[in-house]
């Protein structure tokens, strides 16, 4: 222990001044005169007569202003202790506050050693003749203190010692035989013998709590150290000691070589031989000899003002000062000795800064001189401070791969490491193909315990040719996309890779096999179909190859996964029909598709009962009324490959009569031509006139159809005779004998007609003639009203009544609830009003159309009035609510009849 001596107190000759302290105080120092004396940090010497005769031991406490003195006023006596207040002056003195015997009785006996507890209630003296006296209480007060003998024994009494630890009080003793300690703050005191060794006097101190506030006994073998129960470890210093003294963490022995019995230091200095005695200063916590000199005839060691004073016979004063820990540090690096250094920056509590630059150094001084094991351990613990890529470099040759291996694996394990960290570990395990260490670094039991960037390792992996590992990587962290790379583009295992995609969840499942499906598809055709009709059905992911039956199913968009099937026509087929028939909602993509495949199918089979089949198949998947919205391109689909019977259905379905005609009329389907005007004549009666123009083109024999055309148009009346005759004249073989009976009927009917034009017109002259001598009668002659009953209520007429020339009697009361005016007569008041509304219309027509001529006339653009004319629906057929529906020509002389008509029975009113 203590093998290097380092110089980390600087010594200075004279009476110097050390480091400040939080408060400054003077040195105490008694004489053999019996005086005791201060010196400050002024070092200007002060002191007062304590005692008569002489001052024997002086104790400063270090938190109170107290001093407490032992000394001899008269030979012969027991020596007396005083209590100094140092704060209070007793006539330029400090004040004493008590003064008491040292021991009780009157035998004389020599103190050898004082100490004093910092609380001021416990103060033990030792004694030569191995007593020990105890003061409990206010040592500055006789009231509150009482001395008791608390030791006897055989041999002086060489040390004593207070420890504090909580609320229990120990007193170590030492003799020059034994170590003891005692509980003093109890009532028993009771004791515990730590050891058979002793040490002579000043060779014991208590230790900081640095040290676990130790009792230090320096003995001429060893310096051991006591718990107040046990003893504790020990250093074997050589020499003969002469003092011991606890600074700040250090220990302090003054030793020379020759041996000296301790009973000796009783004796007169004088007998004593001046040699040359050594000082050296531990440090037991970092186990190194901080300083070490050689000083003569050393009085004492004092610890002051932050510094170290070592007092020599010959009047000098030597003062150490502690150097500052870089100071300490830099002289440790000189000399190489790393650990001592790590240990000393760890007990002056140097920030981890500091520490990781030791460690830095060390390494690097261990890298320079090969020791490469050594100096990785050194850099592991730079790690968190130091750049990984200081010292990455340094390992990077191929003989230190096992080096840099195991700081990247710390790196890691501390969660500092990048993705290019990753990339060089993972490098590192391939290149020294230790699978052990590989699967030890990737297979970690829970996330939390990942130390690196997952997606960088499977690159490296699989790059590397190490599948297995990647697809550990990727199945245990969900990194979907990687696993299914590996197994697709790698292993080639679509079967696995068709599986995971199964237990993905939903999200995951499609947008893979969005991905992935062409591949599938084309080496797995069969049971990539059987996921996508699950996937857009009711997905579950699969449990190990069960489906989860209790989570909820979620369907995909089947129209978005066609492209899939693009060179799997057949696995297309059973996928569409699966889909229409499992869920009839789906897109519109999948009925098109489904569509366009039968066609194709049917277009291409050469098997008359197989093609019979997929017509059938194609007929009814177009009649399932999926088509409705996107009928323009079902119909493109079918005539694309040339479906007629498509075609003409979805024809009729669009109400395209035209287009059916046109069909059947391309083919001269002639027999078809007068079905479909038969069929939807009544909804399109220019089927009739285009039949006949298309049969009149005609140059072959089809008096048939022809007849039956004219038939048709003679009952419904649909075109003039001579149009008729005009559009047959183009044909050369249509004679005059295939009209013939059309033409008699017509005139037959138009004969008719004439005759009851000429009835109704002799009827009408009749009806002038009779309402123009009404007239007439009304002008000349006076109107008798013979009405017996009111022609509203059909009673008995009573007075007052209300009569009208057009014959109409009412009572006035009856008349005046439903008359709409005096002037009007209630009951021919609706039909009047229907008579005058078309002469009004009339009228202003025929304004309208002087208005048309004159603009027509005056205005540069004719087309432009019309057309505005047009839009104002100038030119609208007028349709007389008073025709029959039947009647198609009125002759201006039924119109201007009509209209005297009611003129002259509105003057009747």
């Amino acid at each position: 222990e203590g093998s290097h001596s380092h110089s980390f107190l600087q010594p200075n000759m004279g009476l110097l001044p050390g480091s400040a302290r939080p408060r400054s105080r003077p040195c105490c120092r008694g004489t053999l005169a019996g005086q005791i004396w201060f010196l400050p940090r002024s070092l200007q010497l002060t002191g007062f007569q304590a005692y008569k005769l002489r001052v024997t031991h002086l104790y400063q406490l270090k938190q109170h202003n107290i001093l407490a003195s032992v000394g001899e006023d008269e030979e012969g006596i027991n020596p007396l202790v005083k209590i100094w207040n140092l704060e209070k002056r007793d006539g330029g003195n400090p004040l004493c506050t008590r003064i008491f015997p040292a021991i009780p009785g009157t035998e004389p006996t020599v103190v050898s050693c004082l100490t004093v507890h910092e609380n001021l209630n416990f103060m033990a003296i030792g004694f030569t003749d191995g007593s020990v006296t105890l003061n409990k209480g206010d040592i500055t007060r006789d009231r509150h203190s009482k001395t008791q003998i608390l030791h006897k024994g055989n041999y002086p009494v060489t040390g004593l010692a207070f420890r504090q630890a909580g609320k229990t009080t120990h007193l170590f003793v030492v003799t020059t035989e034994n170590v003891q300690s005692y509980i003093v703050s109890g009532k028993d005191y009771p004791r515990v013998e730590l050891d058979t060794h002793g040490c002579g006097l000043r060779c014991s101190a208590l230790s900081d709590p640095s040290q676990d506030l130790q009792f230090i006994v320096a003995g001429d073998e060893c310096v051991y150290l006591y718990q107040p129960d046990e003893r504790g470890p020990c250093f074997a210093f050589e020499g003969h000691k002469l003092i011991a003294h606890w600074f700040r963490g250090y220990l302090v022995i003054v030793s020379r070589d020759r041996k000296v019995s301790p009973k000796s230091e009783f004796t007169s200095r004088d007998s004593q031989s001046s040699d040359k005695q050594i000082l050296n200063i531990y440090d037991l916590c970092n186990k190194f000899i901080a300083y070490s000199a050689v000083f003569e005839d050393v009085v004492d060691v004092l610890a002051e003002w932050g510094s170290l004073y070592v007092l020599t016979r010959d009047g000098r004063v030597h003062a150490l000062q502690e150097k500052d820990t870089q100071t300490k540090l830099e002289m440790l690096f000189k000399k190489n000795l790393f650990e001592m250094a790590i240990n000393l920056a760890k007990s002056q509590h140097l920030d981890s800064d500091g520490l990781a630059q030791i460690f830095m150094q060390y390494g690097d001084h261990l890298y320079s001189k090969g020791n490469h094991d050594g100096a990785v351990q050194q850099y592991i613990r730079t790690i968190g401070k130091l750049e990984p890529s200081y010292v990455i470099r340094k390992f990077l040759d191929a003989q230190r791969i096992h080096n840099l291996t195991a700081y990247l694996q710390t790196l890691h394990r501390q969660s500092l490491a990048n993705a290019d960290h990753t990339t060089l570990l993972l490098n590192c395990y391939t290149k020294l193909k230790d699978s052990s260490k590989l699967e030890e670094f990737i297979k970690t039991k829970s996330e939390s315990e990942v130390h690196f960037d997952v997606e960088t390792a499977i690159k490296v992996l699989r790059q590397a040719g190490y599948y297995s590992h990647a697809l550990y990587l990727a199945e245990n962290h969900a990194h979907h996309e990687w696993y299914l790379k590996i197994q697709l583009e790698d292993i080639k295992n679509y079967q696995e890779a068709l599986r995971y995609i199964g237990k993905l969840p939903f999200e995951q499942a499609e947008s893979n096999m969005k991905r992935y499906g062409k591949i599938l598809m084309h080496h797995i055709p069969e049971q990539t179909t059987q996921l996508l009709k699950g996937l857009c059905t009711d997905y579950r992911p699969s449990l190990e190859g069960r489906s989860d039956r209790e989570a909820p199913g979620c369907r995909a968009n089947s129209e978005e996964f066609i492209p899939i099937f693009a060179n799997n026509p057949r696995e297309l087929k059973a996928f569409l029909e699966h889909m229409s028939e499992v869920q009839p909602d789906s897109p519109q993509g999948i009925y098109d598709t489904l569509l366009e495949l039968r066609l194709q199918n049917w277009a291409h089979e050469k098997d008359p009962q197989v093609k019979e089949k997929l017509h059938a198949e194609a007929i009814s998947l177009l009649k399932s009324g999926r088509f409705c919205d996107v009928f323009d391109k079902a119909l493109v689909l079918c005539q694309m490959h040339d479906f007629q019977d498509g075609v003409l259905y979805l024809y009729e379905q669009g109400k395209l009569f035209q287009q059916i005609m046109h069909y059947h009329m391309q083919h001269e389907q002639y027999r078809q031509v007068i079905t479909v005007c038969e069929r939807h004549g009544e909804q399109d009666p220019s089927l009739w006139e285009q039949a006949l123009s298309y049969f009149a083109r005609k140059e072959e024999d089809c008096k048939e159809y022809v007849a039956a055309v004219l038939k048709h148009i003679e009952n419904k009346n649909l075109m003039p005779p001579l149009l008729v005759v005009q559009t047959l004249a183009h044909n050369s073989t249509a004679t005059l004998s295939v009209i013939r009976d059309y033409l008699v009927q017509k005139l037959q009917k138009q004969s008719q007609q004439i005759a009851q034009d000429e009835l109704r017109v002799r009827r009408y002259r009749e009806e002038t003639t009779r309402i123009r001598q009404e007239i007439q009668e009304l002008k000349a002659s006076p109107k008798i009203f013979q009405k017996t009953k009111c022609s509203i209520c059909n009673s008995a007429l009573e007075l007052p009544s209300v009569h009208f020339l057009c014959g109409h009697s009412f009572h006035q009361h009856c008349f005046e609830s439903y008359s709409e005016s005096d002037a009007d007569c209630p009951t021919c008041l609706p039909e009047n009003r229907k008579v005058m509304d078309m002469i009004r219309a009339q009228e202003q027509k025929r304004d309208l159309h002087d208005q048309f001529q004159h603009q027509l006339k005056c205005s540069n653009d004719s087309f432009s009035v019309i057309a505005d004319y047009f839009g104002r629906g100038v030119f609208n057929k007028l349709t007389l609510l008073t025709d029959p529906p039947t009647a198609r020509l009125t002759s201006s002389l039924e119109a201007g009849l009509q209209r005297d008509l009611l003129v002259h029975s509105r003057r009747g009113t």
